[in-house]
């Protein structure tokens, strides 16, 4: 397995050079859709040891209309399953963090070894999450967040069950794009004041399924461009749009 994930960083390298201009240019802000980038057989693992929904490991989410979702809350090392714990060794490698700072060029990314806030997700029938801004500040860290990367471990995943990645324009006129959270699709963004992206309908999967993925944060010590930066203070997540009876709403 050292093997594998020491060639998916060479190769992730040379991706990553190739396509910077593309993530830089997309639409409606800087990102990048990976399909297939994993080895099904390594994905495969994840799923077998993928927590059920009973598991003490989650943390709950229910705040009606804004998120309804679990997330991995591990107190140590130990309680991380074997083939997750090398994923997301991988993920916060010197390897990765070179390479998402070439195809972002964000230089000198850090990664979050507590895993605040990323890990595992989970997303039941009826859960969501409204669109909004990230939190732009690590408490523990003292580091500015700046890039997402979302790997989906759906396999078999229906459009009509939503839960789509959904992508807003800065002035959350429009939603701009949809991303199906499809098995091993890695989505890469650019996290700021107004990257405001979600997966406000509820979920309309039957019982029995979910949407599951893993989540990676990245960082910097430096912080964002003005630009970037709708307010000086350090913020949590900024709920814009959600999804009720068929149409998007405003929040707040």
């Amino acid at each position: 397995m050292i093997q594998y994930y020491q060639k998916q960083g060479q190769d992730f390298q040379n991706y990553a050079a190739k396509n910077k201009e593309i993530y830089t240019h997309n639409k409606p802000f800087p990102h990048i859709v990976i399909d297939n980038y994993f080895s099904e057989e390594v994905l495969d693992s994840l799923l077998e040891e993928f927590p059920g929904p009973e598991s003490n490991v989650w943390h709950s989410s229910n705040q009606e209309s804004v998120q309804i979702k679990l997330r991995s809350n591990w107190e140590n090392n130990a309680q991380v399953p074997k083939h997750t714990y090398e994923m997301i060794n991988f993920l916060n490698s010197g390897d990765v963090l070179r390479s998402l700072s070439e195809l972002t060029g964000i230089e000198g990314l850090i990664a979050d070894p507590y895993l605040t806030g990323g890990g595992l997700n989970c997303i039941l029938p009826g859960g969501q999450l409204a669109v909004h801004a990230d939190g732009n500040w690590h408490d523990l860290m003292k580091v500015h967040r700046r890039v997402n990367l979302i790997l989906f471990l759906n396999k078999k995943w229906q459009t009509e069950w939503n839960g789509q990645l959904e992508f807003w324009d800065e002035k959350l006129e429009n939603c701009e794009k949809k991303i199906d959270p499809i098995f091993n699709r890695i989505v890469v963004f650019t996290t700021h004041d107004y990257t405001f992206h979600g997966h406000p309908a509820p979920l309309m999967c039957p019982p029995g399924e979910s949407r599951k993925s893993l989540i990676m944060y990245y960082y910097t010590s430096y912080p964002r461009p003005p630009e970037q930066t709708s307010s000086s203070g350090v913020h949590r997540a900024e709920w814009k749009i959600t999804h009720d009876g068929g149409e998007y709403k405003p929040l707040g």
